[in-house]
C-alpha cells in the first residue's frame, strides 16, 4: 500500500499536475483502490472542516500584508539602509541581501514574498559591483527562507493548527534561531569572500552620519513587526487580528509614501486572492488526502512501521532530517507540512521531544525544501527575477546554505535552549 501511494504521488507530480490537484487525485485513487466504501463522498465535509478554523483567516491577512509592503516602497528604502550598515563587510551587498531578508521576514510572514521583494531591489546591482552571481543568487534564495522562521510566519501558524500548539510561544521560539540563521549565513559569506576576495565584488564605506540617517528607513518594517507581534504578546489581539492590524499599518505606510492608489489596491487584491486560493486549495486537498489515508489504515501502518524500527530518540531525529531532505526535493512545502506532520508529530512527541522545539526544527526543514531542487519554490522565484542565465545558477549558489541549516539543527539539538529560552522565560 505504501509503495503504491508513493509511486502514484511521484507520477502525479512528474506529470506537472498542480500540487493541490495531485494530492486530491491521489486521495481519490487510493479511495478507489483500497476502500470498500465511497470515502470521497466526505470531500465536502473535509473541505469545510479544514477551512473553517479562525486562525486560518490570518493567512490571507499576512499575504495581503506582504503584497502591500511589496508595492509601498518600503523594500527599496530598507535595502538602501542595510547597504549603508553592512556593505563594508567582506561580501558587501550579499550581507545586505540577508539582513534585508531578515527584516522583511519580520513583517511579511512569507518566504516567497521576502525573496521576491529583496531580489527585485538587489539583482540589478550584481554586475554593477562585480559580485559572483551564483553566490549572490544563493544569498537571496536562502535569505528569503527566513520569512517562515522569523515571526510572524504563515508556516508556523499551519504547524500550530495541525498540532494544537501555542502560536505566541512558537513565535518566541523562532526569534533567536531565525536571527542566528541569518548570522550563520553572513558568516559563511564573509569567510568565502575572505578566502576568495573575487567572490565579493567591491565593498563600500559610508560615514557614520549616513548610517544613522538611514535608520529612519528601518523604522517602518520594525514598526509593523511591533504592531503584529507586539499586539499578540500584549494580549491585545489574536494572530488573525494582529495580521489585520498589520494590514492597516501597511496601508498607512503606502499612503505616507504616496504609493496608495486604486490601481495599486486592485493589483494587491488580485495577487492576494490568487495566492490565498492556491494555499487554501492545497490545505483542503492535503486534509482530504490525510482523511483517506487514515480511513484506509495507511496512517496506522506508517506509525507502526516507524515505531517498529526501534530507533533511539536521536536516531529518529536523524532519520526525520533525511526524510524531509528527500521529500523536499519532490513536494511543495505547504502540502508537505500538512500531509506529514499529523503522522510524524505524534511519534516525535511520544519520544519526548518538546512540541515548541520540534516546531522550529520542522520549520527549518521546510526552509531547506524551499531551496532544494527540483521543486524548491524560492529557486524559481529568484530565477524569475533574472533576465538571463539558467536555474542551475541559483541552485549552485543555494546548496551550501542547506548545509548551514543542517548545522543549525545540530546546534538546536545540542543546545535546545536556543529555541526554548524565550518561550520558557516570557511565554
Amino acid at each position: 500500500m505504501l509503495g503504491t501511494t508513493l509511486v502514484l504521488l511521484l507520477a502525479l507530480l512528474a506529470a506537472a499536475i498542480p500540487v493541490a490537484g495531485a494530492l486530491g487525485t491521489l486521495g481519490l485513487l487510493l479511495d478507489k483502490i483500497y476502500s470498500k466504501m465511497p470515502l470521497s463522498l466526505a470531500l465536502g465535509e473535509v473541505a469545510w472542516s479544514s477551512s473553517k478554523d479562525f486562525l486560518l483567516v490570518s493567512i490571507p491577512m499576512f499575504i495581503l500584508l506582504g503584497e502591500i509592503l511589496l508595492r509601498a516602497g518600503v523594500a527599496e528604502r530598507m535595502y538602501a539602509a542595510m547597504v549603508k550598515w553592512l556593505a563594508w563587510i567582506p561580501g558587501g551587498l550579499m550581507h545586505s541581501n540577508i539582513g534585508a531578508c531578515a527584516i522583511f521576514a519580520a513583517t511579511s510572514g512569507s518566504s516567497v514574498a521576502t525573496a521576491a521583494t529583496v531580489g527585485t531591489v538587489a539583482l540589478p546591482l550584481v554586475k554593477k559591483h562585480g559580485y559572483n552571481e551564483r553566490l549572490f543568487l544563493g544569498t537571496l534564495a536562502a535569505g528569503g527562507t527566513l520569512g517562515i522562521l522569523i515571526p510572524p510566519s504563515i508556516n508556523i501558524i499551519i504547524y500550530a493548527v495541525l498540532t494544537d500548539t501555542s502560536i505566541p510561544k512558537l513565535y518566541l521560539a523562532g526569534i533567536i534561531p531565525g536571527l542566528g540563521l541569518a548570522l550563520l549565513f553572513m558568516l559563511f559569506v564573509a569567510i568565502c569572500c575572505m578566502v576568495k576576495p573575487s567572490l565579493g565584488g567591491r565593498t563600500e564605506n559610508f560615514s557614520w552620519g549616513e548610517r544613522f540617517a538611514s535608520l529612519i528607513d528601518l523604522l517602518p518594517p520594525l514598526g509593523i513587526f511591533l504592531v503584529v507581534v507586539g499586539s499578540i504578546y500584549a494580549g491585545l489581539a489574536t494572530p488573525t487580528e494582529a495580521a489585520s492590524l498589520g494590514v492597516v499599518a501597511a496601508l498607512g505606510l503606502a499612503a505616507f509614501y504616496r504609493r496608495l492608489s486604486i490601481a495599486m489596491l486592485k493589483e494587491v487584491m488580485e495577487n492576494t486572492m490568487r495566492t490565498t486560493a492556491m494555499v487554501m486549495m492545497i490545505i483542503v486537498a492535503a486534509y482530504f488526502l490525510n482523511f483517506i489515508i487514515s480511513a484506509i489504515g495507511l496512517t496506522t501502518m506508517l506509525t507502526d512501521f516507524i515505531a517498529g524500527l526501534g530507533l533511539s530518540k536521536f536516531e529518529m531525529l536523524i532519520a526525520l532530517v533525511v526524510f524531509y531532505l528527500v521529500l523536499g526535493c519532490f513536494m511543495e512545502t505547504l502540502s508537505m507540512m500538512i500531509t506529514t506532520i499529523p503522522i510524524v508529530a505524534p511519534v516525535m512527541f511520544g519520544l519526548g521531544f518538546d512540541p515548541i522545539w520540534f516546531g522550529i526544527i520542522i520549520i527549518i526543514l521546510i526552509e531547506m525544501a524551499l531551496i532544494t531542487p527540483p521543486v524548491g519554490l524560492n529557486l524559481f522565484v529568484v530565477q524569475s527575477l533574472r533576465t538571463h542565465g539558467t536555474l542551475n545558477d541559483v541552485i549552485a549558489g543555494s546548496v551550501p546554505f542547506v548545509g548551514i541549516m543542517v548545522l543549525l539543527i545540530l546546534l538546536l539539538t545540542v543546545f535546545p535552549g536556543i529555541a526554548l529560552w524565550l518561550p520558557q522565560t516570557f511565554g
